[in-house]
């Protein structure tokens, strides 16, 4: 008697889902946080290759006059999010909405984002030809005094009150925009800071370069945040790779301090600093201090305020944009 044989095909387990966060920071713009969940996309198919990807996007702050997202939410969220990346994702969930793509998800994802500012006539950078006060808000509150600690808490939708580069306690009210530059009272042109961060900071005419400085100092000291955690769980940090508390830096002179901010925030290179016409940078550079920049705190330097200055100066200089 013949026996019958059946083949069974056994089907592949499913690859686990990979989950990508991301929390747009108040001081995140619509370029840094697009490059930053591009890397992980990228990140995310380089070690779990064809593993469905779903992206979870949340936003800080980011409010328009109207109590809404504001122009660079919204872009990253419906433009970016949805649009661009949506083919490489399975799953998009972001305040507005939650979907799963209609197509299979797409593994083909391009090696590098290049963004294009789109030739509307829009105003998409600091304007250094005439170095005029660009805030962040475009119909700022009418406001006389400066908003509450809470009301700012409650801007950033933070649980409590910290400083926003190493999460320290207590905290300061930082003009994004300096008063004397014509800064406004509005919650939106407010930072909470510790005191330290806070006389660090840029006082400049640009509020999205205050806000790009944030982000670096946030990157650059971000050992500090756990300096104040548990034993436990700096024990647990330390053993998974993290740095508990900044290494210690040797004291930089003045310059030494603005040379490095002009390269580790704006760019420049070695040969940026050599082939410079350092004559008219300097006009241009005292010009714009003297425009575009405050003394906070009565103090004559910072580094961060020299270092937006002669970055805007070469700016002028060569005609960059």
């Amino acid at each position: 008697m013949a026996r019958k044989t059946r083949q069974r095909t056994r089907k592949s387990p499913a690859k686990k889902a990979v989950a990508i966060y991301h929390d747009m920071k108040v001081y995140e713009n619509f370029e840094r946080s697009a490059q930053r969940i591009f890397e992980c996309v990228q990140a995310a198919q380089k070690q779990s290759p064809g593993a469905p990807r779903f992206l979870y996007l949340d936003v800080q702050g980011h409010r328009n006059e109207a109590g809404g997202y504001d122009h660079d939410a919204y872009e990253l969220m419906r433009e970016f999010a949805l649009g661009f990346m949506g083919k490489y994702l399975t799953e998009i969930h972001t305040p507005f909405v939650d979907i799963r793509t209609k197509n299979p998800q797409c593994d083909d994802i391009p090696a590098f984002l290049r963004i294009n500012y789109p030739d509307d006539g829009g105003n998409y950078g600091y304007d250094t030809t005439t170095l005029d006060v660009k805030p962040r808000e475009r119909t700022p509150a009418d406001r006389k005094s400066p908003p509450t600690v809470q009301a700012i808490v409650d801007y950033l939708g933070m649980e409590k009150a910290a400083c926003l580069v190493c999460w320290r306690t207590p905290v300061e009210r930082a003009h994004v925009v300096p008063s004397q530059l014509g800064g406004s009272m509005d919650v939106r042109n407010f930072a909470l800071l510790c005191a330290a961060h806070h006389a660090e900071a840029p006082d400049v005419a640009d509020a999205e370069s205050f806000w790009a400085w944030v982000d670096y100092a946030e990157l650059r000291d971000s050992p500090d945040k756990w300096l104040d955690a548990p034993a436990e769980v700096q024990d647990w940090l330390g053993r998974n790779g993290t740095l508990i508390g900044r290494e210690k830096r040797e004291p930089r002179s003045f310059f030494s301090a603005v040379k490095h901010e002009l390269k580790s925030l704006y760019g420049w290179t070695d040969s940026d600093f050599a082939t410079a016409d350092w004559a008219s940078l300097m006009e241009e550079f005292h010009q714009v201090l003297d425009r575009a920049t405050g003394r906070h705190f009565a103090v004559e330097k910072k580094a961060s305020t020299y270092a937006w200055a002669y970055n805007v100066a070469r700016k002028r200089v060569t005609g960059r944009k």
